[in-house]
Order: structure tokens, then C-alpha cells, then sequence
């Protein structure tokens, strides 16, 4: 599937998973690195995810949806294919905008993992104490 065939593509963000998201008018399929979406998100949770924003505004059978998504896990690649596909939503027509807003799919989720620090077992665990 070339990309010029597609007029706009959006990115959505989750820990360190890159989502980058395209719509075209279609019948609903969905596409994950080339593969369709059940290959690459075998859990439903994960696959029910990344449909939510279509769902949401009553357009899961008109879109078919391509996404290259690479970084993180399942559940940060779905989180941000489900981010990507709402900002694509909200740049197609901005009247999705509420019903978006109000499920929270629109808000980028910027929790990631602490760094360690030196001195530490790890992010915020020590070592033990010994007074003697």
C-alpha cells in the first residue's frame, strides 16, 4: 500500500510506542504493520482498544485503517493507535470532538517509566539500611 494514496496522517503516542495512523474510505479493515489487526493484537481487550474511537462516533464499517506502529508493548501500541485514530477523527470533522472528549480518547496518556537513579536499587527502591 503506497502512502500517497492517503491525504493526511496523524501520530499518537503511549510510553515509548509510535503510532502512525491512515484512513481511508472503506469497509472497516484494519491493518497493523502490514498485517491485519487479530495477527498483530491477539488479545481482544487490545483489539477492542484500538476500535473504540471509531465505535465511538458511529464509523467503524466506513473507514479502513493503516498503521505503522513500532516501540513499546501491546497495550502502549494500542493506546496509541487508539490516540491516533481519535486526532485523525477530530481533524476530519471537528464535531467528533465531544463524544471523543467526553470517553477520553483524546488525551495522551504521559506516564512512562522513572529512570533509575544512582545510588538505588531502582527508580524509587533502595538499599537496605544497616545503622550498625
Amino acid at each position: 500500500m503506497a502512502e500517497n494514496e492517503f491525504q493526511k496522517m496523524t501520530v499518537g503516542r503511549r510510553k515509548t510506542a509510535v503510532a502512525r495512523v491512515f484512513l481511508r474510505p472503506g469497509n472497516g479493515a484494519f491493518h497493523v504493520n502490514g498485517k491485519p489487526m487479530p495477527e498483530h493484537f491477539k488479545t481482544i481487550n487490545s483489539q477492542l482498544k484500538v476500535q473504540e474511537p471509531l465505535k465511538a462516533v458511529d464509523l467503524a464499517d466506513k473507514y479502513d485503517v493503516f498503521v505503522s506502529v513500532e516501540g513499546g508493548g501491546i497495550t502502549g501500541q494500542s493506546d496509541a493507535i487508539a490516540l491516533g485514530i481519535a486526532r485523525y477523527l477530530v481533524d476530519l470533522s471537528p464535531n467528533h470532538r465531544d463524544t471523543l472528549k467526553k470517553k477520553g480518547l483524546l488525551s495522551r496518556d504521559p506516564r512512562a517509566k522513572e529512570r533509575k537513579k544512582y545510588g538505588q536499587k531502582r527508580a524509587r527502591k533502595k538499599f537496605q539500611f544497616s545503622k550498625r
